[in-house]
Order: C-alpha cells, then structure tokens, then sequence
C-alpha cells in the first residue's frame, strides 16, 4: 500500500516507521521537507492544488495531520478549511483517486462543558473557533469524492508535549472543584491508532466514518497535576486554575476499542509515567 501523510509533523514521524515495518510505501508532503529514513519527502504547500495532484498520484491512502502555527482564527482557517477544500477539489479532479483519506481532528469539536459522556454519536456544537474551523474542515472531506475516516484526538501528551509537567512541575494547578474533566491520549498512541486503522482498511474491513482518539480513563486536571506534582516530588499551589482545557466533558472511546485498538498507555498514569521517565533520562 501506497500511503501519503500531509503535514509530517510529529503524528507523522511516529506513525511512519509503523507503516514502513508494515511494507508500505511512504511519502511525506511538507512544506520545507527534511530527510527521513525509509520516507521519500516532497515539498510543498497542500493548499496548492497543483502540487497536491502530483503528489496524490499513485497513493492507495492519505492521513493528514496538521498543525496551525498560532491559535487564531486565520490559521485554523487556513490550516484546516483551506487544506480540506484544496485536497478534495484535487481528489476530485483525478482519474484515479486514493482509496482512503485518513483526517486527524480533535474532541475540540464538542460544545458539552458540564462533565457529559460524549461519543461519535454526540451533538458537535463547538464553543469556540478552532473547533468551527475543524468541524467545517471535517465537513469538507466527509462530503469529498473519496472514502474518508475522521480521527478526534483528545488532548495529545508525550515527547514534546509536556505542558502539564512544566505546569505541575511550577506547582500550578486548576482548582480541584468543580471538576474540570480533561481526556488524554500519548502521542505513540495517536500514531498507533492511525497505523490500525490503515491496516484494518487494508485488510479489506470497513471503518466508521469517525472515532474518537482517546485513552480509557477520563479524569479531573487537578487529579492528573496533582499526581504529577507528587512523581516529581513538588508541592502544589491551591486554587491556582493554570491553563484549564477549554472544554469540560468526558470522552469514550468504546468503538475505537471494538474496532481492536489495543492502547500502549491505556490510561493517563502509564502515559505519564513513562513521559516522566523520558525526561529524567534527558531522552525528551
């Protein structure tokens, strides 16, 4: 199989050697490309549908995974909705298209703030603008000429990922009432979802049009901090509500475990621990 990741960043440079282990041929699409083992780069713009064409070509599969370079609205807006629109429009106009789409996204989508289960199911309503301009994004390529598959992640942690470590490790902390639920899922996890998903398609089963990417234990941010702070043997200040998730609710990620995902860091404390470890090591 053919696979084409846009935006290699760091979801991408986790997932390919997975894909490479498992005999497929991959391309990267970035707009200043850098050498990568087993991975022929290419460089380029994905709103520049020109270019975009010459690099569908071929691909049996494409996950694309973005990231705006500063949280305002100009750049979701042309990071996600531009992007969506210039790669269906250049879907559209092949003779021979992929056989899937892959678009990462985010739980940001969901408008619920008082603790709610949400699931695939669940009303998308979002509060703010990054999650319109994922939602509107997510819209373009479910409604394209090709089969898609949408994959919300939920707060995403790891190597490079660190912001609740340098928060807990400052002793700041969100006020532990009311709970602010928070969802986590490590970044080998993102990578490792993907990877299965592209080989479920692969070997020829169907996937629902949506998942959500999350570990299996949802949990107040002041319990996740107040773990932190204790494996880093810091005390925490109280009340301190430092850098609180915008959204404020609980995500299943039951069908992505039907659908045979096994996680890496099934919950947060695992993850975490691990993250921990790197970081003592100097190895993050």
């Amino acid at each position: 199989m053919k696979v084409l990741l846009i935006g290699f960043g760091d979801l991408a440079r986790r997932l390919a050697p997975r894909l490479l282990a498992s005999g497929c041929d991959v391309s990267g699409l970035r707009r200043t490309p850098q050498s990568v083992n087993g991975v022929r780069m290419i460089g380029g713009d994905c709103r520049d549908r020109h270019g975009l064409a010459t690099a569908l070509e071929g691909q049996d599969a494409v996950v694309v995974s973005l990231t705006p370079g500063e949280f305002t609205e100009q750049a979701y807006r042309d990071t996600y909705v531009a992007s969506a629109q210039a790669l269906a429009d250049s879907c559209a106009a092949m003779a021979v298209r992929p056989g899937l789409i892959l678009w990462v996204s985010s739980t940001s989508v969901y408008g619920q703030h008082q603790g709610e289960w949400v699931d695939e199911s669940s009303p998308s309503q979002p509060k703010g603008f990054s999650g319109r301009y994922l939602l509107e994004a997510e819209q373009i390529i479910a409604e394209g000429p090709v089969p898609a598959t949408v994959v919300r992640f939920s707060g995403i942690y790891g190597p490079g990922r660190t912001r609740l470590v340098e928060q807990a490790r400052r002793g700041q902390s969100a006020a532990p009432e009311p709970a602010q639920w928070t969802n986590r899922i490590h970044s080998e996890d993102c990578a490792g979802v993907l990877h299965h998903l592209l080989m479920t398609a692969l070997g020829g089963s169907p996937l629902a049009p949506l998942y959500i990417g999350t570990d299996c234990a949802p949990v107040p941010l002041h319990e996740v901090q107040q773990w932190l702070a204790a494996q880093l043997g810091v005390a925490l200040t109280d009340n301190v509500a430092a850098g609180a998730s915008r959204g404020n609710r609980r995500c299943s990620n039951r069908l992505l475990l039907e659908s045979g995902y096994r996680f890496i860091y099934p919950t947060w404390r695992e993850g975490y621990g691990a993250l921990l470890r790197e970081m003592a090591s100097g190895d993050t």
